[in-house]
């Protein structure tokens, strides 16, 4: 599983070079945010390795920049280059398997209605809201706008999350997630 990954290179490199670049992070920045060793993102972001790039490398990029090891590793540099800004490319194939699953009328009127935000649905967005269709689920309850509208939010606040973790208030934003996170936790759960 950490072993190396056949036919990943300079390409792959260049590519996470290039989004790391869309970012505005610097080497010292993406090495923090990614956990990996500064010699290895010098090496990445400075025309690509010599050698092919570990599977645990990929993933923690992956990571790092808000994507999947498969959309890093298959999705072409012009459909990530947009969610480097918490804007996800338009993605047909996504929204015509949203349209097909979609069993509540609410959802196919509000897919009908509202294209072109639900293009820009992520794939685990859409299975998320493919999942809320349940009898009595928060489609029903909350409203299929209410639902969509959160999903949208939660994307652009991890976005600048990540953003924040880049930057000199990383200790900062630290004491205020871990402080917000023990008011929402279980009583049980706090440790």
């Amino acid at each position: 599983m950490n072993g190396a990954s056949p036919g990943l290179g300079a390409e792959l490199a260049n590519k996470i070079a290039r989004l790391v670049e869309e970012r505005g992070w610097n080497q010292e920045v993406f090495a923090r945010i990614a956990r990996l060793n500064r010699h290895t993102v010098r090496q990445i972001l400075q025309g690509g390795p010599k050698r092919q790039l570990r599977n645990l490398t990929v993933s923690q990029c992956a990571d790092a920049l808000g994507l999947t090891v498969s959309e890093l590793r298959t999705l072409p540099l012009e459909r990530l280059l947009p969610r480097m800004h918490g804007k996800p490319a338009a993605d047909e194939e996504t929204f015509d398997l949203l349209y097909e699953r979609a069993q509540l009328p609410e959802l196919v009127a509000w897919l009908e209605r509202n294209r072109d935000r639900a293009v820009e649905l992520r794939p685990d967005e859409v299975q998320e809201l493919l999942d809320m269709q349940a009898p009595g689920g928060p489609l029903v309850k909350l409203g299929v706008e209410t639902c969509v509208d959160l999903i949208e939010r939660r994307r652009h606040l991890v976005c600048r999350v990540k953003e924040i973790a880049g930057t000199e208030y990383f200790d900062f934003l630290e004491q205020c997630v871990k402080l917000i996170h023990e008011k929402v936790k279980p009583p049980g759960r706090r440790t």
